[in-house]
């Protein structure tokens, strides 16, 4: 572990309200004093799934929010599931630390960013990472060019000829966008499409 001085966040976070955060905390407490780093600020999720994106968790939030400014140089975790239970999220995450050079210690795992073999884990997680989306994006693919084979119709669903028409006439009789998509079960956005489509025809 690097003796380098750190301003260190810690971060803890429970699933449910009827477990604590204080074991985590004691034993990243007990890190950052073995270590030499300074404490600047203890931030804890609880009762919050990991599966909650950052939105839903107001002190992960907050802590990204104070490496974006500066104020802390290292983020300490009890365990990388703290931190998130999908990929995706902690690649995001990762990318975030990354960006504001900030480093991340995970306990359980062993991971110290601020170390050669830290920085190579912390590398291999990138990696992983994209792996993953890549795959993703494969899959996501192959599943169009197999509804295209089919014969399927991808994007926007078409409109009716008579429901554009009903909008051409509720339109011109000065109903509002929104009024009509109540009236005829539609989106704004599709009054909006068949006004554009209508417009050169009556600009003439």
């Amino acid at each position: 572990m690097t003796n380098k001085t750190q301003k260190v966040a810690l971060y803890a976070r429970v699933s449910t309200d009827g477990q604590s955060c204080e074991n985590q905390l004691d034993e990243l407490r007990e890190v950052a004093d073995a270590a030499g780093w300074t404490v600047v600020g203890e931030y804890v999720d609880a009762g919050i799934s990991g599966g909650k994106g950052r939105d839903e968790r107001p002190e992960f939030d907050r802590m990204l929010k104070d490496a974006v400014r500066r104020k802390i140089s290292m983020v300490a975790a009890w365990s990388v599931d703290r931190l998130g239970r999908s990929t995706q999220d902690l690649s995001n995450f990762m990318a975030e630390l990354h960006a504001t050079g900030c480093g991340l210690y995970l306990h359980r795992q062993g991971v110290d960013t601020t170390t050669p073999a830290g920085r190579a884990m912390f590398q291999m997680f990138g990696l992983f990472a994209e792996f993953e989306r890549s795959m993703i994006r494969e899959r996501v693919n192959a599943g169009l060019d197999r509804a295209r084979a089919k014969g399927k119709q991808l994007g926007r669903p078409a409109v009716a000829e008579d429901t554009k028409e009903r909008i051409r006439e509720l339109r011109a009789k000065g109903w509002g966008k929104k009024k009509v998509a109540r009236e005829l079960g539609c989106g704004v956005g599709t009054v909006g499409r068949v006004e554009a489509e209508t417009q050169p025809e009556t600009s003439s």
